[in-house]
């Protein structure tokens, strides 16, 4: 009977919310997230080494973030989730937090004593950390390319073809970037004035060459030449500046913060949960998984064991970390709808 007691209480421990089930093997976790690179290096790194460790099967699952949204919603209302494990931008945790498990941070033993201070939060964890940065051609401009937003609309100044974004978060990203370019300071961008942020676009729509849909197509339009500029992922910037052929400035980055987050009665809640808490250990993992995709990563022992050869490229150095610019994404998510119907209207005009 005592033996029996045990194992019952060990069950109901793992059925408790924000509670790794860490006697629980078996099954799967469903886990959405961008393709490409991403998945490939979270695969080599965390997904084969969860289930080696767990018996957790982890189900990949390749696509972009407005479609799992989409997906995510509509499964809420439906009460056919397909996802446990979703991909959020900081807005996302704010605009759909009713559809995401609330998480208790102090309850998951790898997050208290691996996690980064403050990586944690109600609603998600933070996945990786990089930046919307200015990227260009050393070839288009050889004797020095633009260093701020102000020089990415100077068409005169910095001639050739732009590219810029039209996915994730693009509906504030590029509004924002016309702020600065028009001149507004840094700690002025909030409340966005749109109408400002438009005028400034309108000037520039023409230069326009391409627009991007993923970070793969972000580089194939620098590389194949369609562009001399563009507003990259500092995870894509990364590798074409050590490429030698382009080269870009934290100067402006719009803070680009990746998060896990748990959609609230998925198929497989506790192994989402047990995957969240399993993913920020290991620094030995996390070091070359930041390599290669060229983020910081949620690990406070691997972000001390960087190389100082490799800090120009981190985010979170010092020098690095003083230029980019942190939004207010409480309005943003108060304000996103509206702003992406202004978009894609300018867009399509």
């Amino acid at each position: 009977m005592k033996r029996r007691s045990l194992i019952a209480a060990a069950g109901a421990t793992a059925l408790l919310p924000g509670v790794p089930a860490r006697a629980q093997g078996g099954g799967e976790v469903i886990i959405a997230t961008t393709g490409g690179l991403m998945t490939n290096s979270l695969q080599a790194h965390f997904y084969k080494r969860f289930e080696a460790e767990t018996g957790v099967k982890v189900r990949a699952v390749a696509i972009e973030l407005p479609d799992q949204w989409a997906r995510a919603v509509a499964g809420a209302r439906t009460g056919t989730l397909p996802f446990d494990v979703v991909t959020a931008t900081p807005p996302d945790l704010i605009q759909h937090a009713d559809i995401l498990q609330t998480l208790d941070c102090a309850a998951m033993p790898g997050i208290v004593a691996h996690a980064l201070p403050g990586s944690c939060m109600p609603k998600g964890i933070i996945r990786t950390v990089g930046g919307m940065a200015l990227t260009w051609s050393k070839k288009a401009f050889p004797n020095g390319g633009p260093q701020s937003w102000t020089d990415f609309f100077d068409v005169a100044k910095f001639p050739g073809p732009r590219s810029l974004p039209d996915t994730g978060d693009r509906e504030w990203w590029v509004p924002l970037a016309a702020l600065m370019a028009d001149g507004v300071a840094r700690d002025k961008l909030f409340p966005m004035d749109l109408d400002r942020a438009y005028k400034k676009l309108d000037a520039i729509k023409k230069n326009v060459a391409a627009w991007w849909k993923s970070g793969d197509n972000s580089m194939q339009i620098l590389r194949g030449g369609d562009a001399v500029m563009s507003m990259l992922y500092s995870s894509r910037a990364v590798p074409l500046a050590k490429s030698g052929e382009f080269d870009f400035t934290w100067n402006g980055a719009i803070r680009d913060t990746g998060n896990w987050a748990v959609l609230k009665g998925g198929p497989n809640t506790q192994n989402a949960l047990k995957f969240l808490d399993f993913f920020v250990q290991n620094p030995a993992e996390h070091l070359p998984f930041s390599n290669e995709v060229s983020f910081d990563s949620n690990n406070k022992e691997a972000a001390a064991q960087v190389p100082e050869a490799d800090r120009r490229f981190r985010p979170s150095y010092p020098a690095n970390y003083e230029k980019l610019v942190i939004a207010d994404f409480q309005w943003i998510a108060g304000e996103r709808a509206k702003m992406r119907e202004r978009w894609v209207s300018w867009l399509t005009a």
